[in-house]
C-alpha cells in the first residue's frame, strides 16, 4: 500500500501548529479547487489536500497517524503495525451513501482508519463526522526510589509530558503512592493515565515499573535483606553484643564465641514488609584484622601466634 505523507501534501513540517495547518490547507484548497483551478490533476490533488487536512486538523487522528508513520521508511511498501486493524472508525452524520463533491477517501486512509465517507461543503472542509470510541494505548515508565522509600512506602509527584494541540507539550502532574514493601519490578497501575483515547474513548492505563537504587549497606534479595557485619578478631573469638542497623533502626544482635567469617545471623521479620509474612534480615559475619602499625602491636601478634598456634590451611 502506498504511504501518504499528509504533511508533505500540505507543504508543512511535523511540528506545524493547528493555525499553520489551517492556513496551508486554505491556500492549497483555493489553488486546486476543481471549480476554479486550471492545474493538471487538480481534482486529485484537491482530494489529497482534503484528506490530509481531515487527519491533521484533529489532534486524535493526527496522533494516531504520527504513530503509524513511525513504521514506514521511504522506498518501502507501507504496512500497518500488527494488531492495528483500523483503530479509529468514522461514519458520516449525513446519508451514509454520500461521498462528498469529489469522492471518498483513499485506500490508504480506509485501511488505516476504517471505512469512511465524507460530506463536504463548497469550501472543501469536512463536516458531520462521528467516531467510534477506542480506548487509548497503555503506557509504561520506570520510577526509581530508595530502599528506605520502598521499605516504608512513599508518595511521589510525577510530571508527565504529552503532545499538545500546538508546538508546546502539555504537562500533567500526578501524585503516586508507593506501598510499603514495594519490590524491584513491581508495577503500579494508574488507571486512565496512559495514551488518550480516540473518538471520545477512555485513555489507556499508565504502568510504573519500580526500580530500587543500590544501597551502601544493604542488599535486597526477594524480601530478605543482607548486611555485611564487620567484627574484630576478639569479638569473633570471645563473642559480643553488637548494635546492627536495619531499615527500621538499630537492634541488638548476639555474636556467639567462635564465630567465623561468612556465618549468617538471622534477624527474623526485619526484611521487607509483605504478606503472608515479611522477609528477614541476615547479618553476614566478616572478620576484620586490625593493622600492626607499631612495634608493640607487632609484638602482640607474634605473642598470639605462639600462644595460639593455628593453621587455617591444614585442610589442604
Amino acid at each position: 500500500m502506498e504511504y501518504k505523507d499528509y504533511y508533505a501534501l500540505l507543504g508543512i513540517t511535523k511540528k506545524a501548529t493547528q493555525d499553520e495547518i489551517k492556513q496551508a490547507y486554505r491556500r492549497l484548497a483555493r489553488k486546486y479547487h476543481p471549480d476554479v483551478s486550471k492545474e493538471k490533476n487538480a481534482e486529485e490533488k484537491f482530494k489529497d489536500i482534503q484528506e490530509a487536512y481531515e487527519v491533521l486538523k484533529d489532534a486524535e487522528k493526527r496522533t494516531a497517524y504520527d504513530q503509524l508513520g513511525s513504521h514506514w521508511k521511504s522506498g518501502q511498501e507501507f504496512r500497518p503495525p500488527p494488531g492495528w486493524d483500523g483503530q479509529t472508525r468514522f461514519y458520516s452524520a449525513y446519508d451514509a451513501g454520500q461521498e462528498g463533491e469529489f469522492g471518498g477517501f483513499s485506500d490508504f486512509f480506509t485501511n488505516l482508519f476504517g471505512h469512511a465517507r465524507a460530506h463536504t461543503n463548497r469550501g472543501g472542509e469536512f463536516s458531520g463526522f462521528g467516531r467510534q470510541a477506542q480506548q487509548g494505548a497503555d503506557q509504561h515508565a520506570s520510577m526509581v526510589i530508595s530502599l528506605e522509600e520502598a521499605f516504608r512506602g512513599t508518595t511521589r509527584t510525577l510530571q508527565l509530558q504529552a503532545p499538545g494541540s500546538g508546538r508546546k507539550p502539555e504537562i500533567r502532574t500526578l501524585k503516586v503512592t508507593v506501598p510499603a514493601g514495594a519490590l524491584p519490578g513491581q508495577q503500579l497501575r494508574l488507571a486512565h493515565q496512559g495514551a488518550p483515547g480516540l473518538g471520545g474513548g477512555q485513555a489507556g492505563d499508565l504502568y510504573l515499573d519500580i526500580e530500587i537504587e543500590p544501597h551502601r549497606w544493604f542488599k535486597l534479595e526477594g524480601r530478605d535483606i543482607y548486611l555485611t557485619l564487620p567484627v574484630t578478631p576478639w569479638e569473633a573469638a570471645l563473642g559480643a553484643e553488637i548494635k546492627v542497623p536495619t531499615l527500621a533502626g538499630k537492634v541488638g544482635l548476639k555474636l556467639a564465641p567462635g564465630s567465623q567469617s561468612g556465618q549468617k545471623l538471622r534477624l527474623k521479620g526485619r526484611g521487607m514488609p509483605g504478606k503472608p509474612q515479611p522477609g528477614d534480615q541476615y547479618a553476614v559475619v566478616q572478620i576484620e584484622t586490625p593493622p600492626a602499625a607499631t612495634a608493640e602491636q607487632k609484638e602482640l601478634y607474634e605473642k598470639m601466634s605462639q600462644l595460639m598456634p593455628f593453621d587455617p590451611r591444614s585442610v589442604w
